[in-house]
């Protein structure tokens, strides 16, 4: 086969795709094989350039035996670092002597590797979530069948601490059904056109008792007239009510709601009315900052746990906004407060 068909075969394919033969040298490299590869591999030994060993091995044994392969390759692309799925495929009949040559084509699997590592983690939290509570639970009925059978203040205490676990899974539960609704709704557009101002003041008189239980100011700034948006009522009031819950919770004695109305927002590239929850909290660290919304992710894990955190609700406001089409903007320093900014595109 002539050099001008090799090279038009593989240059007709998506991905990185290179040709090997019984020399052991390449004899045909694609233009994307060439960026990933580097840009001088043609003629060279493989060994020189394929130098993982499970790619190695696989070469050669498919130069020898012709059965087909597939192995992984790893690359380090910048910051990040990306898996391949190479596939080797005899072709006989081409290279040196027409002695058959070795196809490598390589397939970039490494959002499939990253989703299949999220499901691990999200069932190995799950599972930890729930496994403390439960040996709590299971410890507790050990005792009151035992030792505090007949302890009536112990019984009560116990029972007491039973009902506080029992609640945080009944919280832990809640909170994921309602990340799998939301995650189920993030591609629907809703089609509801609701008052935004409406619904901050309801988030408020919600949120208030919560407020003066912890000696917490509530303070909401709004323009006067309605804001009117395409959204989910539903959701969005779920949104709302969990932002100013932790800014409550994890603030300081004040929370400021604003609601602005931007002629154009960069992000959104066009109208927009943009929420503002803003605490003289304690504030977060930068380092926490871009895990924020991530699932079970909490910048004080003991903290969080003792307020009744499930470590799912930046993870539910993340979902919701990206299904209103918005953003979301967390601004933080140690010290300084928090700012949790929501963008919403305007009604036209």
């Amino acid at each position: 086969m002539k050099q001008e068909v090799i090279a038009g075969f593989l240059e007709a394919m998506p991905q990185p795709a290179v040709l090997v033969d019984q020399t052991e040298r390449f004899i045909g490299v694609n233009a994307s094989a060439l960026g990933l590869l580097g840009g001088q591999i043609m003629g060279r030994h493989f060994a020189t350039i394929l130098r993982q060993p499970n790619v190695a091995a696989a070469i050669e044994g498919c130069l020898e035996d012709r059965v087909s392969r597939n192995v992984r390759h790893f690359s380090n692309e910048g910051s990040q670092d990306t898996t391949y799925e190479v596939t080797l495929r005899y072709v006989p009949g081409v290279g040196a002597v027409e002695g058959g040559a070795v196809l490598l084509c390589f397939s970039d699997v490494s959002e499939r590797e990253q989703a299949s590592q999220m499901r691990r983690d999200f069932v190995a939290n799950v599972s930890h979530e729930l496994r403390t509570p439960l040996t709590a639970l299971m410890g507790f009925i050990e005792t009151l069948r035992g030792a505090a059978r007949d302890d009536a203040a112990a019984r009560d205490r116990f029972l007491s601490i039973m009902e506080g676990e029992a609640s945080r899974m009944n919280r832990l539960v809640g909170d994921l059904l309602s990340l799998n609704r939301v995650e189920s709704k993030e591609r629907i557009r809703p089609k509801e056109q609701i008052d935004l101002t409406a619904h901050l003041v309801s988030t408020l008189k919600t949120m208030q008792p919560l407020a003066d239980a912890g000696g917490v100011v509530l303070n909401f700034i709004v323009p006067p007239e309605p804001v009117m948006v395409i959204a989910d009522a539903d959701q969005l009031l779920q949104v709302f009510l969990n932002l100013v819950e932790n800014a409550i919770k994890y603030g300081g004695d004040r929370v400021e709601l604003t609601l602005d109305l931007l002629e154009r927002d960069p992000a959104l590239r066009g109208p927009a009315a943009r929420v503002s929850v803003v605490d003289n909290g304690p504030g977060i660290a930068p380092i926490h900052l871009p895990r924020l919304t991530e699932r079970f992710y909490r910048a004080d894990s003991h903290r969080s746990r003792e307020l009744g955190g499930t470590g799912l609700g930046l993870a539910i406001v993340k979902h919701i906004v990206n299904r209103h089409r918005g953003r979301l903007r967390v601004e933080s320093d140690l010290g300084q407060g928090a700012c949790f900014t929501i963008s919403l595109p305007l009604t036209h």
